[in-house]
């Protein structure tokens, strides 16, 4: 479980980012977490990664209060955690294979897991046949699967979607949010960031709405209509 607890990021006297968040996500939830650019959206997902901290209040994953794990520990809390971005983040001089195995080996896998995982991830995303494929040679819509591959492989609790879709077409975006659908029925919550109406509309998912920092709305099966 994800549970903030009256949270708060503020950078200065005149920009609070997040104020006074509380919110709770269950263990296999699939959220959109919703709002207009500078809403806090990207700010709650850096909070949960610990990339910064909160000015007040407090952050638990299951027991753990994040918030106080020194940060020489902290490889321990991002394993649970897998990260998409808009721009797919992958390193260019490496195939999809690489790519993914990096992860692996920054995780302290072995090359027989490596080899074995790196292969299922790649069938999972429908990607077999672009193992030794550079960035440069894949699509946008191919990028992001090997993205999606690369946080997987490690068999995070959670997934985090930073507007993961936002640099795709129509067609590579419904492609994306299916294979994050199956991902979350296979176990793995995700908490995806968005501001596209059309594919949160259309998803019967909790909707939480940032706006100016604050929960303004929080639903199941939610609709924004902003």
């Amino acid at each position: 479980m994800i549970f903030f607890d009256n949270v708060s990021k503020i950078y200065n006297a005149h920009s609070a980012a997040l104020k006074n968040i509380n919110l709770q996500i269950q263990p296999k939830e699939f959220v959109f977490l919703v709002g207009a650019s500078g809403a806090g959206k990207t700010t709650l997902l850096k909070l949960l990664i610990r990339e910064e901290d909160p000015t007040d209040g407090k952050i638990f994953l299951d027991d753990l209060e994040i918030t106080q794990i020194p940060r020489s520990s902290l490889h321990h809390i991002r394993r649970r955690i897998g990260m998409i971005f808009q721009d797919y983040k992958l390193l260019p001089a490496k195939t999809a294979h690489e790519n993914i195995a990096f992860a692996m080996e920054a995780a302290g896998r072995t090359d027989e897991e490596i080899h074995e995982d790196v292969a299922q991830v790649l069938d999972l995303v429908g990607l077999s046949d672009k193992i030794d494929n550079f960035p440069s040679e894949l699509s946008g819509g191919e990028q992001q699967r090997v993205a999606i591959a690369r946080a997987v492989v490690n068999r995070p609790d959670m997934i985090l979607a930073d507007e993961a879709t936002g640099n795709l077409d129509p067609i590579n975006t419904w492609e994306i949010i299916k294979l994050l659908q199956k991902i979350n029925e296979l176990g793995t919550t995700i908490l995806f960031a968005s501001h596209n109406k059309e594919i949160i509309n259309s998803v019967d998912k909790r909707v939480v709405m940032l706006d100016k920092g604050e929960i303004i709305s929080d639903q199941m099966n939610g609709k924004y209509l902003v």
